[in-house]
């Protein structure tokens, strides 16, 4: 079995370059770039910080960028410079391993998983994901959980609308569930 990267050169590119009429290679949708990460929420535990930068060490194999308050919002407890969250940006062969587990690994992992919403894939061809637990990731042992966080994946394209975007994921083996007519 070839892994993402390999389809993606092979398989995918061919069919893309095909099914848009493209003249040139460099006009084929490709992936940037896969960001992961997960905001704190109401946890302002300096533990569940680690916590969740150690998660995110694990499931991407690079370490996390603690991302702090812009600005002070009082509604919200926070205060400028506080930490509220972490953030991973993947590239490489890091992203390609990444994308590879998550299109044949994870999905499969979450629990009532219909498939990925149409809607995931914005107007400018890029993916978003929420993960509301982040032990659909292999890396996480479920007996080592100690409290569940969600994440966010987006992974960014050099796709022009919403129909390349759209084709990019399917041919890399994204489970999308096809849109219902009302």
């Amino acid at each position: 079995m070839q892994n993402t990267k390999e389809k993606m050169k092979t398989v995918v590119a061919p069919a893309l370059k095909a099914q848009f009429g493209l003249s040139n290679v460099h006009q084929i949708p490709r992936i940037l770039k896969v960001t992961v990460n997960s905001g704190l929420g109401k946890g302002r535990d300096p533990k569940f910080v680690d916590t969740i930068v150690e998660t995110l060490r694990k499931i991407t194999g690079q370490q996390p960028m603690k991302t702090k308050a812009r600005k002070s919002i009082a509604g919200f407890k926070v205060r400028e410079g506080m930490v509220v969250g972490a953030a991973v940006t993947l590239r490489g062969e890091r992203m390609w391993h990444f994308v590879d587990r998550l299109a044949n690994i994870a999905f499969a992992r979450i629990r009532d998983f219909r498939g990925i919403p149409e809607a995931s894939v914005d107007k400018d061809g890029n993916f978003n994901y929420g993960f509301t637990e982040h032990t659909a990731f292999p890396e996480i042992p479920p007996d080592e959980v100690e409290s569940l966080h969600g994440l966010q994946v987006t992974i960014t394209t050099t796709a022009k609308n919403h129909e390349e975007g759209l084709a990019l994921f399917k041919g890399l083996g994204f489970p999308f569930v096809p849109k219902v007519q009302k």
